[in-house]
């Protein structure tokens, strides 16, 4: 079809075509997961598919969905071909829907205080208390996110200690102050996972519920790499 020769309702169909790919993109719970991954950090389809639990094949199936609405992009460094989003805007939106969802669906207010409060009757910390506890020296914050992630972005000070390695690393943590433990966000099993680990041990533990997105969204520093 000539572009030049559209009429208004053949644009607007296919203006909406276009608006609808981005649509069809984020359809699917998987390719949501997978978007919700990215925004930590870039990953080899190898690790994604470990961590969204899927096969290499399926994994490799949604990302290609994701790349064709230029939601992702692609870089390779020697055999491995590293997935990232396209830009921070992606994560934005997924946030927003997030969000949105949480506001408008029932259900994930009652999943989501099933699962939680049946493992953990306190509720998280927010950012005005985590910061002042933080200034008033009265908590450590330790970061449980894979240390790929910690590397991509952290909130400045935090300690890496995946929760993998938490057990084995607990001789690091004071045990005189409050312990808080922070990973990808509110839906993150992480930080609870790692709160249940430090309260078995003796420590005072609160989990704190931002991702470092919604951190540096409300224009809080982010630190970068390893600490110095």
């Amino acid at each position: 079809m000539n572009m030049d020769n559209l009429t208004g309702r053949e644009f607007k169909d296919r203006l909406y075509e276009h608006f609808g790919l981005i649509g069809k993109a984020l359809s699917a719970p998987k390719r949501l997961e997978l978007i919700d991954i990215l925004c930590q950090a870039e990953r080899t389809v190898d690790v994604l598919s470990k961590e969204a639990d899927m096969t290499v094949a399926n994994t490799s199936r949604h990302l290609q969905v994701l790349r064709a609405a230029r939601l992702v992009e692609t870089r390779r460094e020697g055999h491995f071909v590293y997935y990232r989003l396209a830009d921070d805007s992606v994560c934005s939106l997924w946030s927003t829907m997030r969000d949105l969802a949480a506001g408008r669906i029932a259900e994930i207010d009652l999943l989501v205080e099933k699962f939680f409060r049946a493992r953990d009757e306190f509720e998280p910390i927010n950012r005005s208390e985590l910061l002042k506890r933080v200034k008033t020296a009265q908590a450590v914050v330790i970061d449980v996110r894979p240390k790929v992630e910690y590397l991509a972005g952290h909130i400045p000070g935090a300690l890496s200690i995946p929760v993998e390695e938490l057990e084995s690393r607990l001789d690091e943590l004071p045990g005189d102050i409050e312990i808080v433990a922070y990973c990808r966000g509110p839906y993150c099993v992480f930080s609870l996972d790692a709160v249940e680990i430090l309260r078995s041990s003796g420590f005072r533990a609160v989990r704190f519920e931002d991702a470092i997105q919604d951190w540096s969204s409300q224009g809080l520093p982010v630190a970068l790499g390893e600490p110095e």
